[in-house]
């Protein structure tokens, strides 16, 4: 009897948004977004810390969703648009860059020691501020259920979300909310 053969791709070519910038790349079908984004695409920005999805550090967002970088294959995200902790600040139209609303309030509130798991926090930050009424005042029960899906082993987590506060106050004033 004869059986088919099965060709086996190991590599797959893939075309992705990142940071609003279409890319294309092949990579190994087993290869990780967040080591696509780092060794293929060279935005080193995305950290790897556990790599069980349970740390938070390589957080990106994934068509606007967070979602962990170390769980999902980079041949999934073909066709989408990925953001990056690079891809957070915004031209400003001079050849500069406007930081986004957490990357300021991370910086005014001291909010990181060692930075390892800043990107992961900013983006599911920035993600969770975006997607809730920027005209009201934001909660500690929003603040907690922000912050509390990454972790930082240096920090008690108080200026974290002071930051986040501070984020959701000045996209609050952005949008023209008043209390």
């Amino acid at each position: 009897m004869n059986h088919p053969t099965t060709e086996v791709t190991t590599e797959r070519a893939i075309t992705v948004t990142v940071n609003g910038v279409p890319r294309e790349t092949t990579v190994p079908v087993r290869r990780l977004l967040s080591d696509a984004l780092r060794h293929d695409l060279e935005l080193t920005g995305t950290h790897v810390g556990c790599e069980h999805g349970v740390c938070g550090a390589c957080t990106v967002l994934v068509d606007g969703t967070p979602v962990r970088s170390c769980l999902v294959l980079a041949v999934q995200v073909d066709g989408k648009a990925v953001t990056t902790v690079e891809g957070l600040a915004r031209d400003d139209g001079r050849g500069g860059e406007v930081l986004h609303p957490v990357q300021e309030a991370f910086r005014e509130c001291h909010a990181l020691q060692c930075g390892f798991c800043t990107p992961g926090f900013l983006m599911t930050m920035a993600a969770g501020l975006e997607a809730r009424d920027a005209s009201t005042d934001i909660t500690e029960e929003e603040v907690d259920e922000i912050v509390g899906g990454n972790l930082c082993r240096c920090t008690g987590y108080a200026n974290i979300k002071k930051a986040c506060r501070h984020a959701a106050g000045l996209m609050k004033d952005a949008a023209g909310g008043h209390a």
